[in-house]
C-alpha cells in the first residue's frame, strides 16, 4: 500500500465515521430492566406502555425502533436540519404526517435541491 493512499483513505473513513456519528445521533436505546426474576420480561414497553415482543420492529412518530432481549431501540427517520448538508439556498422540509423529507431551494419551494 503507498504511503501516499494512507493519508485519504484514513480521512475518507474519519469522514464516514463521522457522518454515521451525525446519522445515529437521533436514536436512543433504552436497556431492558429485570425487575423479577420469576416473571421476566418478554418484550418491550414504549412510551405509550404498548407491549412489544422480543425481535420485533415498529414504526410510530417517525421513529423506527426494535426490541430484542438487551432491550428498546428507536431512530429517527427524519433527519435534524443540522444533520442535513444543504447549501446555503436550499433548506430542509419536513413531512411529519408521510415521515419524509426533501431539499428544496428558499426561493422557489417546487424545485428540489442535492445536499452537498
Amino acid at each position: 500500500m503507498s504511503c501516499l493512499y494512507f493519508p485519504r483513505l484514513l480521512s475518507e473513513c474519519l469522514f464516514a465515521c463521522l457522518d454515521w456519528l451525525s446519522c445515529v445521533t437521533d436514536c436512543f436505546f433504552e436497556e431492558l430492566v429485570l425487575k423479577d426474576l420469576n416473571h421476566p420480561p418478554t418484550g418491550c414497553v414504549d412510551k405509550d406502555g404498548k407491549q412489544h415482543d422480543f425481535g420485533t420492529e415498529w414504526d410510530r412518530d417517525c421513529m423506527a425502533c426494535s426490541c430484542t432481549a438487551e432491550g428498546m431501540s428507536c431512530c429517527s427517520k427524519i433527519p435534524d436540519a443540522d444533520t442535513v448538508n444543504a447549501p446555503a439556498h436550499c433548506e430542509l422540509v419536513v413531512n411529519k404526517e408521510a415521515c419524509t423529507f426533501k431539499t428544496v431551494m428558499k426561493s422557489d419551494m417546487t424545485k428540489e435541491c442535492t445536499p452537498i
